[in-house]
């Protein structure tokens, strides 16, 4: 019997992203809402509760609301938004984080997808804190650059405009008040005691991500060098098919964020010296960032290869 899918929100960046990634899959069966009735409450709910697996591709409000509207216990969902990121009886679908992190999302019933510039924050810094490298009190500093798509269909269409503001044409700082929706989910994955000064930017390509992380060596445990961190980062995700870190000083003297776009593939790539290092994770923020890993997470709680059909 197939396994029946419904994504609620599927006419979104991330909806029709998972779309794409599974909707040629034979082993699954896409309920589909009529396009006119997808706002009535009673359809949403009927649907909600027909499925084995749910993508929420909603905002906050919308997602929150999604789930009070399943009363089906066997129900599983991946909200793809933030609504559910640090909540209680919700597991962060990061499988990469620890091999415990796997077992508890194959078992999970509610499963909170990460945020896109979280993945690339937490993805170089928490195996850093957990082996003990990173205090918990350090004071992280983080920015990351993101294609437009990230923004959703306004920016997209902004953007792709035939008539545009000239300010487009340049990189754009915002987030400025330096309290991102991101920052939450990352101080609790990463376990750092104060939330990291982050700076998220927007270029004017279509989809790609970087994000950074900078350090200074001296207030490290052990003082180690850039080359060192890249040993130990190498050790951690030694196993993994998803996430790499390049060896030290083969990455060549330049990084571009669009490197990975179109993939679920992750890598990140160590720079520095033996007083500074930087750890830069490059993906794809509608695929490992979005889309891409909620369809590696439902792979996961189905107990697929979770490659599957995202190679």
């Amino acid at each position: 019997m197939k396994t029946k899918v419904y994504i609620d929100g599927q006419s979104g960046t991330t909806g029709l992203q998972i779309y794409d990634r599974i909707g040629a899959r034979d082993d699954l069966e896409l309920l589909r809402i009529d396009e006119d009735k997808r706002h009535d409450p009673e359809e949403r709910k009927k649907y909600l509760n027909a499925a084995d697996i749910v993508f929420l591709c909603l905002p906050d409000d919308g997602a929150r609301e999604a789930v009070s509207m399943i009363d089906n216990p066997d129900v599983r969902v991946i909200d793809a938004s933030t609504a559910h990121r640090t909540a209680d009886g919700w597991v962060y679908g990061f499988p990469e984080y620890s091999k415990e992190q796997r077992k508890t999302i194959a078992a999970g019933r509610r499963i909170a997808n990460p945020g896109c510039h979280a993945t690339g924050i937490i993805s170089s810094a928490a195996p850093l804190v957990r082996m003990g490298i990173l205090p918990k009190n350090y004071p992280l500093t983080c920015y990351s650059l993101t294609g437009y798509s990230g923004g959703g269909k306004k920016m997209i269409a902004a953007y792709e405009a035939d008539e545009r503001p000239a300010s487009l044409d340049a990189p754009g700082i915002y987030g400025l008040t330096l309290r991102h929706k991101h920052l939450p989910e990352i101080q609790k994955m990463t376990g750092l005691t104060y939330p990291p000064v982050f700076m998220p930017v927007v270029d004017d390509y279509y989809k790609g991500m970087a994000g950074t992380i900078l350090l200074q060596n001296r207030l490290l445990t052990g003082q180690p060098t850039a080359e060192e961190i890249c040993e130990r980062l190498q050790e951690y995700y030694a196993d993994e098919h998803f996430v790499t870190v390049v060896p030290f000083g083969s990455n060549g003297k330049t990084l571009y964020a669009n490197e990975l776009a179109g993939t679920n593939h992750l890598k990140l790539v160590v720079c520095g010296n033996e007083d500074s290092t930087t750890v830069t994770a490059l993906f794809d923020n509608l695929g490992k960032g979005a889309s891409g890993a909620a369809v590696q997470n439902m792979n996961i709680m189905l107990g697929l290869d979770e490659t599957t059909g995202l190679e």
